[in-house]
């Protein structure tokens, strides 16, 4: 992925509390209380305790250096799934025990669940790590919300173009820069941060809480959709409400609530003339060669728009309402800056709302490489006997992944069959996730929006986002409990690229959106 050197000359955030954390504390509280009274229904006779609040709030203030340690301590274990070698599921283990002892020091009960081996296509095998489920307090007078996070990250080296050892956590000009501190060790621990305070406190969690953390979420969440299954009845049965916080802000300092996000097609398709390469010398000229078929095919498939080429695969489609059309004008995006930080010239459309829909409400499609292909520096004058091509489809509420899967077929299979080619070819489709969408009028949601007016003081933008979260799916699906997602990173964070980051206002701010959150919560109940 493109560096994210440019985020070095973004604006300072202060890493100090407010001077006069009571004044400012108490105001929020007390504002949040007359915003409920003016919304009226059925939390007009409710605000949250204002004294409790501002507890709280100055407990976390005042032990973040403690929260951002404990950060760079997990930072420190190098916890990649992507690169399956023992040393680093060595790390994974060792990840998912730290964590497990720091729930269990907040009096957490805690199962690590063995989730068995993973057997990779060379024939290797290797120890999946635990899946940790845990839960703190049973109260049946009270709501239970389950936290789902990830402690797994992907392959960081320095050498790659990070400024720093991408394990160790560094803190610049408020920025905390290091390997998963964003994706996801700095969320998960902003919720156990805001348990920690109640706890310390010694005040009563507002609800029940349970937790699900994996350690192979990058790797694409190996076995976890078999763990929920068989716990759905048991873990998750007392479950009202499901949370993760696993994505970014669309901005750099306005947070926002995701409500869906896209699926995944993924395709290859592979030309085939013969095992062996060919000299362009002497078979040059008398061959159907494998990659010229290669390049009209995947040429077929989009077009110097972004409007996808394949027949009928914008027909399932949700149609677009006015309500949702109000959304997009509601977001804060600034496109200059969107643009700056993304370190791109020109995008395809021209205005927010054309953006933003094209990234969250219509399908895209993205060529992502070429397997058999010439691709080291110099002049190799090869005719490559096979290739493959790979290719994606982001999908979108209503679309169906076989409905695709039978459309991108069919369409490379008549421009294939017009090229009268002697090859073979073959397509597959290796992924397919479905799109996910919320009701953004959920009990949690309107919760998870009063808490952000509490804590930052403003609305939240409604957001969709435009990668695939599986997890979020599968909860839905098989738990059927109402999921939102609440993120915590800013926009510029660099999740998946080098110098990722969290800055520390984003991270202490997050650990108190999640206590307010809590709080929020037990109102509903």
């Amino acid at each position: 992925m493109k560096s994210n050197l440019s985020i070095l000359s973004f604006s300072v955030i202060s890493k100090k509390p407010s001077p006069h954390p009571k004044v400012g504390r108490f105001t929020a509280a007390s504002l949040l209380a007359v915003l409920l009274l003016l919304e009226g229904g059925m939390f007009s006779s409710h605000s949250l305790p204002p004294a409790l609040l501002e507890k709280v709030f100055q407990y976390i203030d005042l032990h973040q250096d403690e929260f951002v340690q404990t950060l760079k301590e997990w930072v420190a274990i190098e916890s990649d799934s992507v690169q399956p070698v023992p040393r680093f599921r060595q790390e994974l283990f060792r990840m998912m025990t730290v964590a497990a002892d720091t729930l269990q020091r907040l009096g957490a009960h805690v199962t690590s669940v063995d989730m068995g081996s993973q057997q990779l296509p060379d024939g290797q095998s290797l120890p999946i790590p635990p899946v940790i489920l845990a839960e703190l307090g049973n109260d049946p007078t009270k709501g239970t919300v389950c936290f789902y996070g990830h402690l797994d990250v992907q392959p960081a080296d320095q050498g790659d173009g990070w400024l720093m050892d991408p394990y160790v956590l560094t803190e610049v000009d408020g920025k905390l820069y290091g390997r998963g501190a964003t994706d996801n060790k700095g969320p998960v621990l902003a919720w156990i941060n805001a348990v920690s305070a109640f706890r310390a406190l010694e005040q009563d969690l507002p609800v029940n809480i349970k937790f699900i953390i994996e350690g192979m979420e990058e790797a694409g969440s190996v076995a976890l959709e078999e763990l929920v299954e068989k716990e759905k009845n048991r873990f998750f049965s007392g479950v009202d409400y499901i949370v993760i916080s696993d994505n970014l802000w669309i901005s750099q300092r306005k947070p926002a609530i995701t409500y869906g996000t896209r699926g995944n097609s993924y395709f290859t398709v592979e030309v085939k003339c013969r095992d062996q390469d060919f000299h362009s010398g002497t078979f040059g000229g008398i061959l159907h060669e494998p990659m010229a078929d290669l390049v009209a095919l995947l040429g077929s498939l989009v077009d110097s728009s972004g409007h996808i080429l394949v027949p009928g695969i914008y027909d399932e489609v949700a149609p677009l309402t006015e309500e949702e059309i109000n959304t997009y004008k509601a977001i804060h995006l600034d496109l200059e800056e969107y643009r700056n930080s993304s370190r791109v010239e020109k995008f395809l459309f021209d205005t927010k709302e054309e953006i933003l829909m094209h990234l969250w409400r219509y399908p895209s499609l993205s060529i992502h490489g070429i397997e058999g292909a010439f691709d080291e520096p110099g002049a190799k004058t090869v005719i490559p006997g096979q290739v493959i091509g790979k290719f994606s489809i982001r999908l979108v509420p209503h679309m169906n992944v076989s409905v695709v899967e039978k459309q991108v077929t069919r369409h490379l299979e008549d421009v294939f069959s017009k090229r009268n080619s002697s090859n073979k070819m073959v397509v597959s489709m290796t992924l397919g996730l479905h799109p996910w969408i919320a009701n953004i009028n959920d009990t949690q949601y309107l919760a998870a929006k009063r808490a952000i007016r509490t804590v930052f003081g403003t609305e939240p933008d409604m957001i969709r986002d435009g990668s695939t979260i599986p997890i979020t799916k599968m909860f839905q699906e098989i738990v059927h409990k109402s999921v939102v997602l609440i993120p915590l990173g800013a926009v510029d964070d660099g999740e998946h690229s080098q110098n990722e980051k969290i800055n520390r206002w984003n991270y202490i701010e997050g650990t108190k959106l999640f206590a307010a959150f809590f709080l929020e919560m037990a109102q509903l109940h």
